[in-house]
């Protein structure tokens, strides 16, 4: 069991926080969620998520910090990016955005692990994830918790749960590019 373990979850969206927030309950850990959504496009699409993972959060009896919201300082960050195709180059630097503030989240309250929501995707890079979140979680003096939580049906699950708690459930990643590649190829 994981007693007592405080573990920083980054949570990308409710319905992918869905299934690892209770996992990790019933495995003993000590689970307080990040919610990042400065790569999160347009803004009412970032509030809609926003209120989800509240709703979310408020289920599972957890905390959860909302990080600030700044796609200004997003776009930045993965600029000259801006015409990579979707799962290139420019998700890998957006999940490195999203790990980073996770990290320095994790290390402000104290707690001692770090993993994501991110893995529970089936159209997401998992290795590249994992290591990710390794390098990032080791360079801020936190340790790592490698999950592949679309393992064992997770995806299913998360759909599942959601219908379940009425999360709403987006059709996009959350950037301004992948709604433009969403709308290629479902408009």
């Amino acid at each position: 069991m994981n007693e007592n373990k405080s573990i920083l979850l980054h949570i990308c969206c409710a319905p992918d926080g869905s299934v690892p927030v209770p996992d990790l309950q019933a495995e003993g850990w000590n689970v307080t969620g990040f919610f990042y959504g400065s790569n999160i496009h347009p803004h009412e699409e970032y509030s809609r998520r926003l209120e989800a993972v509240r709703t979310l959060a408020g289920h599972c009896g957890i905390e959860c910090v909302i990080g600030h919201y700044d796609p200004e300082e997003w776009l930045a960050g993965i600029r000259g990016l801006e015409s990579e195709p979707e799962g290139g180059l420019r998700c890998r630097e957006c999940f490195r955005i999203q790990l980073e503030a996770s990290a320095r989240e994790g290390v402000r309250i104290g707690c001692e692990w770090l993993s994501t929501t991110l893995t529970i995707s089936p159209h997401k890079n998992v290795t590249l994830i994992n290591e990710l979140g390794q390098e990032i979680a080791g360079s801020f003096g936190l340790k790592w918790e490698n999950r592949v939580w679309r393992k064992n049906n997770g995806f299913l699950r998360s759909v599942r749960a959601s219908r379940d708690l009425g999360l709403y459930r987006q059709n996009y990643c959350g950037c301004v590019f992948s709604r433009e590649a969403g709308r290629a190829v479902t408009g």
